[in-house]
């Protein structure tokens, strides 16, 4: 059974560098580009990001940082007090995030070009079906 899980990383390993490829491509970092996600998605301040993703505060605030000098988002401080900070994806991260997308989904197509839609069901659901074994554990 060894051999299942260590094929899965090794797969999982080259699916992450060629999403690491299209990230920096595209002048982002993988979780650069999971946070542009979560702005553009709606969770625009640090608490709900932290809360989706499940970073730390000074983490998030240092990946925020960079996104901001990058110029893919802007940030604006709200409340009486302006100790809020809402971030808003700018029309630079806004292409970066639709090219990434594009990207990755060109790569999903490539994988599973010669894949029948039978086949697709079935790996989901071993996958599945791993997965709630691990939760279990």
């Amino acid at each position: 059974m060894d051999e299942i899980l260590l094929s899965l990383n090794d797969v999982s390993k080259k699916h992450q560098l060629r999403i690491l490829h299209n990230t920096k491509a595209n002048g982002l970092t993988i979780a650069e580009w999971n946070l542009l996600n979560q702005i553009i998605n709606g969770n625009n301040t640090q608490d709900k990001i932290s809360m989706q993703t499940g970073l730390d505060i000074s983490t998030l605030s240092r990946q925020l940082k960079r996104l901001v000098e990058k110029s893919m988002i802007i940030k604006k401080a709200i409340g009486h007090d302006k100790r809020q900070l809402v971030y808003t994806a700018t029309n630079k991260g806004q292409q970066s995030f639709e090219n990434i997308e594009l990207l990755n989904k060109d790569l999903d197509g490539k994988i599973f070009n010669q894949w029948s839609d039978e086949e697709k069901q079935v790996i989901q659901k071993l996958i599945l079906r791993l997965n709630n074994s691990l939760s279990q554990i």
